[in-house]
């Protein structure tokens, strides 16, 4: 499967207040693996920016005089999406200022999801944790995806940190190493971990709700995207433990 971990920043808000993309981060997945393929291009909006968005993505108008015009780099760009999958976070925002953008070029280019599938990783985020904040920035810190490095939203920037938190929240048993074939080696593992969890050797940790709910999530990741989670077997084996 061919993937495209795509972002945007925009001079505003609201593309249906004229705003535009000044900035356009794509990254190339195939089988889940980075290939090494980008594409990333400012773009010189034709007017400013609305207040607070500059500061946020450290662009001006000064910088982006001398860039193309969307129209002028639209066929490379849907040329480098046309087929895939496309990761986006908040995919709605992003896609309404492409589809805008589209138009403003002509009708005959008519909208993204005509070319490609959709993926909205906020949505699988809020699946997999509800109720919890599910930013890019929160996510990286959930799932240890290291953003030190991000000081300014960045289109290029943003889409390698979102292909990195995608694929730590999307990873599944077989992926991990744990989808073991049914052979002997799988039953003489499943004995001797039961023999150990009856024995008592399992230790006692201490967690928060919070991480008890990620917990809980991952695990029936596990299990739906495999067909089985031998850690939910195991626990579903054991005795219950003794009250403290």
């Amino acid at each position: 499967m061919r993937q495209i971990v795509l972002d945007t920043e925009t001079t505003g808000l609201s593309w249906e207040k004229g705003h535009r993309i000044v900035e356009i981060g794509c990254v190339e997945l195939v089988e889940r693996r980075p290939t090494g393929r980008t594409f990333q291009r400012y773009l010189n909006p034709d007017r400013d920016f609305e207040a607070g968005a500059q500061e946020v993505t450290g662009l001006t108008r000064e910088f982006l005089a001398d860039k193309p015009r969307f129209a002028e780099v639209v066929d490379e760009f849907l040329a480098f999406i046309d087929g895939a999958e496309l990761v986006i976070h908040n995919a709605a925002f992003d896609l309404g200022f492409l589809d805008y953008e589209l138009s403003l070029v002509g009708p005959h280019l008519g909208r993204i999801r005509d070319r490609c599938t959709v993926e909205d990783s906020l949505e699988l985020a809020r699946q997999r944790f509800p109720g919890q904040r599910n930013s890019l920035d929160a996510l990286c810190r959930r799932l240890g995806v290291d953003n030190s490095h991000r000081h300014l939203h960045g289109a290029l920037l943003d889409a390698q940190i979102l292909a990195e938190v995608y694929l730590a929240l999307t990873s599944g048993q077989g992926e991990i190493g744990f989808a073991l074939p049914e052979t002997a080696e799988r039953a003489t593992t499943s004995v001797q971990f039961t023999a150990t969890v009856q024995a008592g050797g399992r230790p006692r940790v201490a967690v928060d709700a919070e991480e008890a709910q990620a917990h809980a999530a991952r695990l029936e990741a596990i299990r739906r995207k495999a067909g089985r989670c031998l850690w939910l077997e195991q626990e579903a084996e054991a005795p219950a433990a003794e009250p403290a």
